[in-house]
């Protein structure tokens, strides 16, 4: 089961110097009365200030998988600023690492829901991507009111490619088509997961289809 957080700021001063080293405050998930600091202003700490001149740096293996949906590896610092763009509600994060304390203070900031799957990817012979988890995620996915939405790993290629299979199977793509989606990101490793995909009952998710995106 997935482990999932609401994360916003508790206090916009006491996370700054958290993310710089000079604060004990532990990071929060209960939602709270907030002071925010504007991204483009000056006295916002280096990881909320929007720098007019900065260039746009999308996070690794990034890609729209539907309106509203993306998909990419992990983001770091570089990448806030595109993120912002997005205008995210919501980011499904698939892997057992913890956030590191600048991208908690970004989702933070920015009032992003994460829900975090601690998963681990395919590895033959004896671990498999959960499909509960996988089902799980796809009914968050195919629910418009969580758009935008950026789904990632840490590299962008195999839990997200198993993930971005399946959906593609409730999208009646043919399998085909999905298997070459899936190799354009993840490169040589394929069988295990496309065994996945290929085996993984679709019929089964029970998405609400009064909030079902329009191009599903």
């Amino acid at each position: 089961m997935p482990t999932i957080g609401i994360q916003t700021i508790k206090d916009e001063n006491s996370l700054c110097e958290k993310v710089s080293g000079n604060s004990n405050t532990s990071f929060t998930e209960k939602r709270q009365t907030t002071r925010h600091v504007r991204s483009d202003s000056q006295d916002a700490c280096s990881i909320c200030y929007e720098r007019p001149s900065f260039p746009l740096v999308p996070p690794l293996n990034f890609a729209m998988v539907a309106t509203g949906v993306y998909r990419s590896g992990h983001p770091n610092k570089q990448n806030f600023s595109f993120l912002r763009k997005l205008g995210l509600k919501t980011i499904m994060y698939f892997a057992m690492e913890d956030y590191p304390p600048e991208m908690k203070h970004f989702v933070e900031h920015e009032g992003i829901e994460v829900l975090h799957f601690r998963m681990e990817g395919n590895k033959e012979p004896f671990v498999e991507v959960n499909k509960d988890d996988i089902s799980l995620a796809l009914v968050k996915l195919l629910d418009e009111r969580s758009h935008p939405v950026l789904i990632h790993c840490l590299k962008g290629k195999h839990r997200i490619g198993c993930l971005v299979g399946c959906l593609r199977k409730i999208q009646k793509w043919s399998m085909t088509c999905i298997f070459d989606e899936y190799r354009k990101f993840a490169g040589t490793k394929v069988l295990a997961d496309q065994e996945f995909i290929e085996t993984f009952d679709h019929e089964n998710v029970q998405y609400d289809p009064l909030y079902q995106p329009v191009w599903l």
